[in-house]
């Protein structure tokens, strides 16, 4: 059984995958709305206040998802759903491929490669949107993985809402390629830094699917 399916278990809901992290928002939606409908049987004011409560429940169960995915076979594929939002050389020879994830989008977020987990930093800071410029100094956690392709950094961003990074994994953890590694809840960003010498296979709004879309080329 691959290495995912014990390290980070997810919940189950009316047959489809919700993911590890999702109950501290998802649990009091689910049950404020349930409640609401209950209650809507015998009150108007009731049946008003349920069908917003309803949407967000349902709003809360589509964020959540985390879909099984056939993962690609390449040296580097995307950590993220979502669009990709810049591509910059790095001083030290390595390019940065930022990676917006919207609302929208799922976000659970994958290994890019395959290898070991050396550290899992987190680091504090601000919350402002993650596609402003300003992000850059937004809360975030910070990955490195030593592969066959050596040390691969890549860093979750928390956005304006929620503010919160939940790693499913610790630091000397074996990971395979496409590997669930952890979730940021709502709007937020992704950034892979890939090595000198790989060349970039993503174009700027470009749509990427975590575990699926090749970040390199050969």
């Amino acid at each position: 059984m691959p290495h995912s399916q014990t390290s980070a278990p997810r919940v189950s809901f009316l047959g489809g995958r919700l993911a590890r992290g999702a109950s501290p928002w998802l649990l009091p939606t689910v049950a404020t709305a349930a409640i609401g409908l209950v209650r809507a049987r015998h009150s108007k004011r009731a049946a008003v206040l349920a069908v917003p409560a309803t949407a967000l429940a349902a709003g809360m169960l589509w964020f959540f998802r985390d879909p099984e995915r056939e993962i690609t076979q390449g040296r580097v594929i995307s950590p993220a759903d979502g669009v990709v939002q810049s591509i910059m050389p790095w001083k030290d020879g390595r390019t940065r491929v930022a990676i917006f994830m919207s609302p929208l989008n799922v976000h659970v977020n994958r290994a890019p490669l395959a290898g070991t987990i050396t550290s899992v930093e987190h680091i504090p800071g601000g919350f402002v949107p993650a596609f402003n410029k300003e992000s850059e100094n937004n809360e975030r956690v910070v990955w490195h993985f030593d592969t066959e392709l050596g040390d691969i950094e890549m860093v979750q961003i928390a956005g304006a809402v929620a503010r919160r990074i939940v790693p499913y994994l610790p630091q000397g953890t074996k990971v395979e390629q496409g590997e669930r590694i952890g979730l940021i809840r709502f709007g937020s960003r992704v950034d892979i830094y890939l090595p000198e010498g790989v060349d970039v296979a993503v174009e700027v709004g470009q749509t990427t699917t975590a575990g699926v879309t090749r970040i390199d080329r050969d």
